[in-house]
């Protein structure tokens, strides 16, 4: 019995210039792709697939996925600088990039959660109830909802730093000035 032979089919794909070895349930970070969130697309360009440690043909082969968010990559800072030319030039960029959840590679699909049948029946007769008690509900929180807004409108102030005292800043003009060295002697 070989550790390979009971892993899933897997598939190595190529989208932004690069490859990423991927399998069902799986979530990828890709270079941006057309498409919102919750559309479903195709990724055709496969290099490779294979079962445990069989390698199948990747011929008419494809693997679907779902764009699960469009987002940006953390800022980079792009600073040029030449010496004794006061040139000094900054930029950022944040790299677009897709999140991508892996739901079949060819016929073979990610399995899904199953969610208990039985759970929602049990909500939908409590929803009656539920809406009775929030018909009374929106009186009992009216003076609530007006302690909450006196109790952010009297929040103590900030204090205030306490001045720096720093031996030798006084002025002679003060009342207490330092005494120099001169003057201790």
């Amino acid at each position: 019995m070989h550790l390979l032979e009971k892993r899933p089919m897997f598939a190595v794909v190529r989208t932004g210039g690069k490859q990423y070895r991927v399998a069902a349930g799986d979530k990828i970070v890709v270079e941006k792709l057309a498409g919102a969130a919750g559309d479903t697309i195709s990724l055709g360009d496969i290099l490779l697939a294979g079962e445990g440690s069989e390698l199948r043909s990747t011929d008419g082969l494809t693997v679907s996925a779902e764009i699960i968010a469009q987002a940006k990559a953390d800022k980079v800072i792009v600073f040029k600088k030449r010496r004794r030319h006061n040139y000094r030039r900054k930029k950022g960029h944040r790299q677009q990039h897709t999140i991508l959840k892996i739901l079949g590679i060819g016929d073979q699909q990610a399995e899904k959660p199953k969610k208990a049948k039985a759970a929602k029946p049990a909500a939908d007769e409590a929803a009656p109830a539920v809406a009775e008690t929030a018909a009374a509900a929106p009186v009992q929180e009216a003076p609530a909802a007006a302690a909450t807004s006196e109790a952010r409108a009297k929040k103590p102030r900030a204090k205030k730093a306490a001045p720096l005292k720093v031996e030798g800043a006084e002025s002679p003009m003060t009342d207490n000035p330092v005494e120099t060295k001169n003057d201790a002697e």
